[in-house]
């Protein structure tokens, strides 16, 4: 099994968002249909302006009606980030010791911060429990993954794919006789 020493061979590259108005069940959902800790909340300009994670969304039910609750109003306002050269021993304990279990790694171009790869509880686990190292090929900056223009042409086609999809089901007006 090939050692893996640093926080870029354990990361996931690729952050999911939300903007600041997405609700508390639309972020729950974002979280479990992708087994994640956490989301960054990006501002409309593209900023980094918080986290929301598995923590906040359960301190939402602190409130009369948590689901109507928005990231805006849960979220926590810093991004707890590591750099990816440091030691998966080092991010481990400074993990375990600030209380985070999702960390992000940060890139910065034209004055914006955006997230470009998490390490999470979950990724140290997997590593822990691999017998192999294909079952980490997901994982770390050397995994296998889409290039921007190939993930853009997938939406763009299931885009056509769905609105050609309505367009067929739709029904047309009869001619007149």
């Amino acid at each position: 099994m090939t050692q893996r020493h640093l926080v870029r061979d354990l990361m996931t590259v690729g952050v999911l968002t939300c903007t600041p108005d997405a609700t508390v069940a639309e972020i729950a959902r974002l979280l479990l249909e992708h087994d994640l800790e956490g989301v960054i909340v990006l501002d409309h300009e593209g900023h980094a302006v918080g986290t929301v994670t598995q923590h906040e969304l359960i301190g939402a039910y602190q409130h009369e009606t948590p689901r109507a609750l928005t990231a805006a109003a849960i979220m926590r306002e810093d991004v707890p980030e590591l750099p990816p050269d440091i030691p998966l021993i080092a991010a481990a304990g400074l993990m375990r010791d600030q209380g985070w279990r999702v960390v992000f790694l940060m890139h910065n171009a034209t004055g914006i911060s955006y997230p470009a790869a998490q390490l999470s509880y979950r990724h140290f686990l997997r590593h822990l429990a691999a017998r192999s190292d294909a079952e980490l090929a997901d994982l770390g900056i050397r995994a296998a993954r889409q290039s921007p223009m190939q993930l853009y042409a997938q939406k763009r086609d299931a885009a056509r794919r769905q609105r050609l999809g309505a367009e067929a089901s739709t029904p047309t007006p009869r001619e007149r006789p």
